[in-house]
């Protein structure tokens, strides 16, 4: 959520933010809030105003009483009387123009960094660099469900039967697999200075609007009925939520947290053969980096977030790219974003496996996020970032560890998590 007072003095860079994201259909909002906030600030004037002078009248009423000037001195009653009820149609003006004042600046999209490539859809957005060779084998790859079904992996029919499309049951070595990679995520990001947290995996909804757009809230979250609560869609949305209305030293910053969670999606609409499997699904279960930072140290913290998504995948043998995405391509809240892509050697081409965004203080302003420094205080930047979100990573990591018998090759880092193990065998 922009700041009003930037909106109101930069209406025309407001404007074309729009129109670089592409959402022409928002550009009237910036006047409408501009009018509105001018009417709001002229009854909040003049409230303020009978405000201070209450005590004003009240003692003119006390000396005129004590002069013996009753009838001046009920002139002035009837005063203080028109001025109450006046004062009570101006708060009730108040609250109404904060809430439509407020509702429009949920909806106006955050400005974008000035590195951001201009671009419609995902379809120009722009790769940054390649990490490790991609390869395709001599050999057919099979499709990822057909791969965990032959190493006794994978039951989507029993998870059909149970809860619909969209769920799976993982077994075996693969059920282990997918545990040994969160288990080496979490390590891995312990190991690089982030605090672990396992956060709550329900959220109110206060919390829910101040870390993503409504548009995003409707296309994602899964409401829990009859009560104020959402399942999560990532666990960024109760690490940021967890500094809800706080006011952070300076001395304490930055956060550097890592969380784990299970993952609940709605995932709407139809999907290709690709998508299908375990690829996009209701559930799912991922390890997460957020940083709660100063602003000037934003940038810095963005590079290093999605750097060690790469890093980490660069471990297990998996080639990896990076893909800045464009303007059209950006949540409303976010100011930057880059996705990691793993190579798909049955695909012969990327997939996204995480997102690394800068929501600057977008997300602060909303939740109250503050910071008390030496000038004053000040709102956060936060930032997230996924390190490894399977089963979609295990797509990956199956297609690019995968010998012509069909075995899996165990990278080394994650064997302790394996019992030892250097393969999984087909059953």
């Amino acid at each position: 959520m922009l700041d009003i007072k930037f909106l109101r003095e930069n209406p025309d860079v407001v404007k074309q933010n729009i129109k670089n994201k592409f959402q022409d259909s928002k550009l009237p909002l910036v006047d409408e809030v501009i009018k509105l906030d001018s009417d709001y600030r002229a009854f909040k004037s003049e409230a303020d105003s009978l405000r201070g002078g209450r005590n004003k009248l009240s003692k003119q009423i006390g000396m005129l009483m004590a002069q013996g000037k009753r009838d001046e001195a009920e002139e002035v009653k009837k005063q203080v009387t028109a001025n109450a009820l006046r004062l009570s149609e101006l708060e009730k003006l108040e609250e109404e123009y904060q809430e439509k004042i407020k509702n429009i600046m949920m909806v106006i999209p955050n400005i974008i960094d000035p590195s951001v490539p201009i671009g419609k859809d995902d379809s120009e957005n722009v790769e940054v660099q390649k990490y490790g060779e991609p390869t395709v084998p001599n050999f057919e790859i099979p499709y990822h469900a057909e791969i965990m079904e032959a190493l006794g992996g994978l039951d989507l029919e029993s998870a059909r039967r149970v809860a619909g499309n969209g769920f799976y049951y993982l077994m075996g070595d693969i059920a282990r697999l997918h545990s040994s990679i969160i288990s080496y995520a979490r390590d891995f990001m312990i190991d690089r200075g982030f605090t672990y947290c396992i956060p709550p995996f329900m959220i109110r909804s206060e919390v829910v609007t101040g870390v993503m757009s409504f548009a995003e809230m409707d296309a994602m979250m899964y409401k829990i009925e009859g009560e104020d609560l959402y399942l999560i869609g990532t666990s960024e949305h109760s690490m940021i939520g967890k500094f809800i209305d706080t006011i952070i030293p300076e001395s304490e910053l930055p956060q550097t947290l890592t969380s784990y969670s299970p993952c609940f999606r709605k995932e709407k609409g139809a999907h290709g053969i690709e998508e299908r499997g375990v690829y996009r699904i209701h559930q799912f279960e991922k390890q997460e980096m957020i940083v709660v930072c100063k602003p000037e140290e934003s940038p810095m913290w963005f590079n290093k977030l999605w750097q060690n998504t790469v890093d980490l995948f660069r471990t297990l043998d998996i080639p990896v790219r990076t893909l800045e995405c464009c303007s059209g391509d950006l949540a409303d809240l976010k100011v930057k974003s880059i996705d990691v892509e793993a190579w798909s050697p049955r695909q012969k081409k990327y997939f996204e496996v995480g997102s690394c965004s800068n929501l600057g203080d977008a997300q602060a302003r909303r939740l109250r996020i503050r910071v008390n420094g030496e000038g004053g205080k000040y709102f956060a930047h936060t930032l997230n970032n996924t390190v490894v979100a399977p089963p979609r990573m295990l797509i990956a990591f199956l297609e690019n560890n995968m010998n012509a018998d069909g075995s899996i090759n165990i990278p080394k880092v994650l064997q302790p998590y394996m019992g030892g193990k250097t393969k999984i065998e087909k059953k």
